[in-house]
């Protein structure tokens, strides 16, 4: 009993430890955004609401940014226009630290009851980590929508619903109608042969954006004809910010980045994503299905800031899970949980940001590009698990038999 109750309390004072450092690095390191983008979310739907204007229409003032997500996300956001400003922080802020603390339960577990870790103090670490994780931290601080659309397919994909269920694709189709970008994950359906949920996301897609539609057609019109198609809305391809393969083609030749040249890069990348995911979803691998498909919509996505890469979390977080289900001392196990350290290490250190102004020259393209890089490396090398070392719980990937089966007959094998 005092061994047990020395151990918490060391625990206790480690988390609080870790906390406290974290802080420290926050106050030092963390950029304050001011909530940009929830204020352009804010403005644009009073600007619609109170003030009879056309959502699309509205700009942030002395600034090009607007509205940029379609109709259905705009209703989803519509209560925000009825709340005072600092509400509506406190709740875009509570619901990404809410919606992290699950996902995170959900992946991080399984690998605690696999190692004997204690289940609170490994998940107060994790959460304590992700905290100054530079993508996390962005989408805080910019109050964006990046957690939620994460945990709504993490939520499908990660078996919350019963095999067979006629709801599987539901939490896909939802995020790709809130915004356009997961409607990769409709994709993955398709090419691992699940051919019902991909059904069933496409008409939950539709069906939300039809319901966007009747209720708001002129500003569903707008978006479809207008709004979509001025990229001018969503900032500089060449910016820093934009870690994925469209940002490395542009800062190559920011005044003509080759279109050809990132197309050719795009299908390259597809390719090898097909592959893996394939592989993934034969051996009953769902998690890393994910993981590599969160990974690959940043790197063909045209935008991708870098607070859209908390899509990276979940391969990040397989790679301990992998390292943990090797041997102790196993070369295997120290050759992936330095990987994991070192991605996160340079993921949270913002260190791109130090060819902001000059990405020219070798040392421009290798540093301004890093988290691309990272990216590659994870779409490449993370582990497929095959059953006997996957995690002990549906939620972290591991297939029912049926479902297996299922798989076998639908024709999608293994592939490595």
């Amino acid at each position: 009993m005092a061994q047990g109750a020395g151990r918490t309390v060391g625990q206790v004072v480690g988390v609080a430890g870790l906390a406290v450092a974290v802080s420290l690095f926050l106050s030092v390191a963390a950029v304050r955004h001011g909530f940009f983008d929830l204020q352009v979310y804010y403005g644009a739907l009073r600007h619609w609401v109170h003030d009879g204007g056309e959502i699309y229409d509205y700009l942030r003032p002395f600034t090009q940014y607007g509205f940029t997500y379609p109709p259905f996300a705009a209703l989803v956001m519509l209560p925000m226009a009825y709340l005072p400003w600092t509400a509506a922080i406190v709740v875009s802020v509570t619901a990404s630290v809410v919606v992290t603390a699950v996902l995170f339960w959900w992946l991080v577990d399984p690998i605690s009851r696999r190692a004997g870790w204690t289940r609170w103090f490994a998940l107060a670490v994790a959460l304590c980590l992700v905290a100054a994780y530079e993508p996390m931290r962005e989408t805080v601080n910019f109050g964006q929508v990046n957690m939620l659309l994460l945990f709504l397919v993490a939520a499908d994909l990660l078996r919350l619903l019963p095999t067979g269920s006629r709801w599987a694709g539901v939490g896909v189709g939802l995020a790709t109608a809130i915004k356009l970008t997961p409607g990769i994950f409709l994709v993955y359906l398709l090419v691992t042969g699940r051919w019902r949920a991909a059904v069933t996301a496409t008409g939950a897609a539709a069906g939300a954006t039809l319901l966007a539609a009747a209720l708001f057609p002129a500003a569903s019109r707008e978006f479809w004809t207008e709004a979509l198609w001025n990229t001018n809305r969503v900032g500089e391809l060449a910016f820093v910010s934009n870690q994925s393969l469209r940002g490395v083609v542009a800062r190559l030749n920011p005044a003509e980045p080759s279109t050809l040249a990132w197309l050719a890069l795009v299908v390259a990348t597809l390719a090898l994503w097909v592959w893996r995911s394939r592989a993934a979803v034969a051996a009953g691998d769902e998690a890393t299905g994910l993981a590599l498909t969160g990974v690959v919509m940043c790197l063909v996505s045209p935008v991708t800031w870098v607070h859209h890469l908390v899509w990276l979390l979940p391969a990040l977080i397989l790679l301990v899970d992998n390292a943990m289900a090797a041997s102790a001392g196993s070369r295997r196990r120290r050759v992936l949980l330095a990987a994991a350290v070192v991605g996160y290490a340079f993921l949270t250190s913002r260190v791109v940001w130090a060819w902001e102004r000059d990405f020219t020259g070798v040392d421009g393209f290798l540093g301004s590009n890093t988290y691309v890089w990272i990216s590659l490396a994870l779409l490449a090398f993370l582990p497929v698990r095959s059953p006997s070392v996957a995690s002990p719980t549906p939620l972290a990937g591991v297939e029912r038999t049926g479902e297996a089966e299922e798989r076998s007959r639908s024709g999608v094998i293994p592939l490595n």
